[in-house]
């Protein structure tokens, strides 16, 4: 392996390739959609440049300051959903759940691999009023609770919460088996001797566990807040940003911008925001673990 390692041409044979894919498909675009952010219009009518204009009008933006607030309350419940539900049922496999763990992991799991479509329109019968009542308004009437009965997807408070327990219900089963996979490699000796000086339950989750699980568990934080802050193909699928913008997050403001009003420039100044927002979280949870550790 050193050997290889010093060869400069076997380096370039085996990085080569993934890099090259890599710059065609992530690199050129992002340097694309940079160069479109100091211009306005779009393909058929032309460009024209504007300068910084597109990134000072995002603060004047209440559309856009709306779909910012709303990606950044979405990425805090559905992350928390994702990591705190996930290490529960992480930990619940690993320590009390031993039989028929591997179907129940397996049944958790198998959300993850749907198409979100097939999730939204799932969701949407669930939650449905007209024609016919789904079965979230079916129970709440055969419990006596009618008051209750809503048009969940009609509201936008309600939209936004089903977006989120939907999200939630979907990804919940691969930060499960994330955490699981990082509870897994935490040394059984290490444990029995921590329970041998008296630590149990909560304070061997606490003093052992979670300091063993911090690599991992920062992994699935920072993977978690990054796909939620880019929300996307699941909000259009539900809800389509309805009703009104309730449910419209920076993704598909961006999206709107580009492609259906074809503002080319603001909608690539809005991407490359969210790219650099994507950043700065990231950094931030860094930071912050860098210091607990100090």
């Amino acid at each position: 392996m050193d050997k290889i390692l010093r060869d400069r041409k076997a380096i370039l044979l085996l990085v080569g390739p993934a890099l090259l894919i890599y710059t065609v498909i992530l690199l050129i675009p992002t340097v694309w959609s940079t160069i479109y952010t100091f211009y306005e219009g779009s393909p058929i009518s032309g460009f024209e440049f504007v300068g910084l204009d597109n990134y000072l009008n995002l603060f004047k933006d209440s559309d856009f300051l709306s779909s910012l607030w709303l990606s950044l309350k979405y990425m805090v419940f559905v992350s928390a959903g994702q990591v705190i539900l996930g290490l529960c049922l992480a930990l619940l496999f690993v320590f009390y759940i031993k039989r028929y763990s591997t179907l129940i992991r397996t049944l958790i799991f198998f959300p993850v691999v749907l198409p979100a479509v097939a999730v939204s329109q799932l969701f949407a019968k669930l939650f449905e009023i007209a024609p016919q009542m789904g079965l979230v308004n079916s129970l709440l009437t055969f419990l006596n609770l009618e008051t209750l009965v809503q048009p969940w997807l009609g509201q936008g408070d309600t939209a936004f919460w089903v977006l989120v327990t939907m999200d939630i219900w979907k990804s919940l089963g691969f930060y499960a088996v994330i955490l699981f996979t990082g509870l897994v490699d935490i040394p059984e000796d290490v444990l029995e001797a921590a329970k041998l000086d008296g630590a149990k339950g909560w304070k061997l989750t606490q003093f052992i566990v979670l300091p063993l699980l911090k690599p991992v568990l920062i992994s699935a934080i920072v993977f978690s807040l990054n796909g939620t802050i880019k929300v996307f193909e699941s909000a259009v699928a539900l809800t389509n940003g309805g009703p009104g913008n309730s449910t419209t997050t920076l993704s598909i403001y961006m999206y709107n911008n580009a492609f259906t009003y074809n503002q080319y420039g603001y909608g690539s100044t809005i991407a490359v925001f969210l790219l650099l927002l994507s950043l700065l979280i990231t950094l931030i949870v860094f930071k912050f673990a860098k210091n607990d550790a100090a």
